[in-house]
């Protein structure tokens, strides 16, 4: 069934449930925990995600996580919290971060969602929840790679990987 499809029969529904029937939609290997927590699989063009929402009933509040397979070692920490400051200053939804204990990089939004029932989240919604976490993934992997692995500055990485490209080739 298409996304489109699911909209008709599912205008809204519980957060977790329409992230359900959204990452069922694009044939996302997904897992369910509990009504609260929903773990999804995505393969992008740089990395495996893991997309994790987690709803918050009492504050109706749905945090949205995004895990691109990226691992800070220790001596880089620093060069990638700067990365991290630099490219949080560009981002209108959502920020990354770094884990300390597991040096995971991740990127994570939240959504304050009000419904007659408690909260609801619409499939529009849904769509932009995760689609602004995986673009922003996607757009930044290579900034972290050159920081990470081609011991790039981080104002050379974002330089360097968000170059604009003109014309054809």
């Amino acid at each position: 069934m298409r996304a489109d499809e699911y909209e008709m029969e599912r205008e809204v529904s519980a957060p977790i449930e329409m992230l359900e029937y959204y990452f069922s939609a694009h044939g996302w290997a997904y897992e369910r925990g509990g009504d609260e927590e929903i773990v999804a699989n995505f393969q992008g063009s740089w990395a495996q995600y893991e997309l994790r929402a987690i709803w918050r009933e009492d504050d109706h509040v749905l945090q949205f996580l995004a895990l691109p397979d990226i691992r800070v070692p220790a001596d880089k920490r620093a060069a990638t919290y700067e990365t991290i400051g630099l490219i949080n200053e560009q981002l209108w939804l959502g920020h990354f971060e770094l884990w300390t204990a597991s040096g995971l990089v991740l990127f994570r939004h939240a959504a304050l969602l009000e419904g007659e029932e408690g909260g609801t989240l619409t499939l529009q919604q849904a769509e932009t929840l995760v689609e602004a976490a995986i673009e922003e993934c996607e757009r930044f992997y290579p900034v972290f790679q050159f920081v990470l692995w081609a011991d790039k500055t981080p104002q050379e990485a974002i330089a360097a990987a968000l170059i604009e490209t003109q014309g054809e080739a």
